[in-house]
């Protein structure tokens, strides 16, 4: 039987194409994909690489050999396809390696009404049959193949997401945009389209080789470019969304980054403001301000791990109106529990657009604390480096462990979480403080340990 370990992660498919899969193994996965969800139709929507039109159009043909009928939204944005799922109520697949070099692609997959599948809910059984039918064939059915056809989505979707956020009042606002040629550069005009916005456009141009700069805005050398652009033409704002355009990064008026945990925070209180009383949804490493600002606005918050599958399922337990990663994944009740940057750019637009102060100004409120952002440490001993971590603060009065998500260290003043990777060899180290200068000793001390 085959192994498609190194490919089936814990919530997608992702490798190297063709090295690691092709569009025969995609055929594959669309069979098994229609098998576990037992779907009479889908919709298949695929980003600007190279190798994705191939590849989604392999699935559609497996999926149509099950019987499913198929609906193809063609180029589009990872929430794009989530839209599709949610307004036309299939399970849907998206063909995309987000923000990794152009030779990987992947699929991430929902069930109807964008929810999630993960290794828990049905990506290991999708991984199970693609392993048996790679070896065997996929065998065959006695139902009448599915049809496979074709639908433009973009400007319902677009009309949706402005239907969520009201923006007819905002003051003209002049937004730089890097797309990072990923796709949004094919969304971005239509959602802003006929809004008082002086969009400048960077690197719109859909190529999947990534010519410019990775589509990768966590990484701060990509946003050097936007950071540039924003202070030469004195924009109000700038926004980079990663290259399936599901994630958006902005920076303010000095092209300074904005931190994802602010946008959570301003973005929870507008929603808070909507829907009195509702819970949010933050996982342990936003930062302290964001469960602040979530009780000053009369909010429930609620603390999850890392990752988009428990944000989705406290999402859905908890019936939370907004939720919010230190990522940049926003997710939104309005939006099928579903994660969208497209959304949480426009709130921000909305926000910025409705006072006349500039956006560093505005997002104070909400950035309170020093922060270390994410430190990766290689460490083959990663359980042996995290308890000396936590001996070297045990039996002090002053300080609260827990263990929700690796291990968080909590003081009055500061508090760090140390986390093991579950793909490789890393403790990834995030810290937070009152002030810079303790941000840095206690970054110092927990690195002294994990590196030893």
């Amino acid at each position: 039987m085959a192994d498609l370990s190194q490919i089936v992660k814990a919530y997608d498919v992702r490798g190297v194409v063709p090295d690691q899969w092709d569009e025969p193994l995609a055929e594959i996965f669309g069979a098994a994909f229609a098998t576990v969800t037992e779907a009479d139709a889908i919709v298949i929507g695929h980003d600007m690489r190279p190798s994705s039109p191939g590849l989604a159009g392999a699935f559609a043909r497996g999926a149509a050999s099950r019987g499913a009928d198929v609906t193809g939204i063609g180029l589009c944005s990872t929430d794009e396809l989530y839209f599709a799922s949610g307004r036309l109520g299939l399970p849907g697949a998206m063909f995309t390696a987000s923000h990794n070099p152009a030779r990987y692609n992947g699929i991430k997959m929902c069930r109807a009404g964008a929810a999630p599948v993960g290794q828990d809910t049905g990506l290991a059984d999708i991984r199970a049959l693609a392993e048996k039918w790679s070896e065997t064939g996929t065998p065959a059915v006695t139902a009448a193949p599915g049809t496979i056809g074709a639908r433009d989505v973009l400007g319902d979707y677009a009309g949706y997401l402005r239907s969520l956020v009201d923006l007819s009042g905002i003051r003209p606002l002049k937004v730089v945009v890097d797309a990072g040629n990923g796709m949004g550069g094919h969304t971005v005009p239509t959602v802003l389209a006929g809004l008082p916005v002086d969009l400048v456009p960077m690197y719109f141009e859909l190529d999947g080789t990534f010519p410019h700069h990775e589509a990768n805005p966590l990484d701060p050398k990509n946003l050097v470019d936007l950071q540039a652009r924003v202070r030469e033409t004195g924009a109000d704002i700038g926004l980079a969304f990663d290259g399936d355009a599901d994630r958006c990064f902005a920076v303010d008026e000095r092209g300074e980054p904005v931190p994802p945990s602010a946008v959570t925070a301003l973005v929870a209180a507008r929603e808070l403001a909507k829907h009195p009383g509702a819970a949010v949804i933050h996982n342990l490493i936003t930062s302290r301000s964001v469960p602040e600002v979530i009780a000053e606005h009369g909010g429930t918050a609620v603390r999850t791990r890392v990752g988009h599958s428990f944000i989705k399922q406290e999402m859905a337990a908890s019936g939370a109106v907004f939720g919010g990663e230190h990522s940049a994944h926003y997710y939104f009740r309005d939006f099928w529990n579903a994660d969208t940057g497209m959304l949480a750019a426009l709130h921000l637009l909305a926000a910025l657009g409705a006072q006349d102060g500039p956006l560093s100004a505005l997002v104070a409120a909400y950035d309170r604390y020093a922060a270390s952002g994410e430190i990766n440490s290689t460490v083959d001993d990663q359980a042996g480096r995290t308890a000396a971590v936590r001996a070297a603060f045990a039996g002090r009065p002053d300080v609260a462990f827990d263990e929700l998500d690796g291990l968080t260290v909590t003081a009055a003043d500061w508090w760090f979480n140390l986390r093991a990777s579950n793909t490789e060899p890393l403790l990834r180290l995030n810290v937070e403080a009152r002030d810079p200068a303790t941000v840095t000793r206690l970054r110092d001390r927990v690195l002294g340990i994990v590196r030893a």
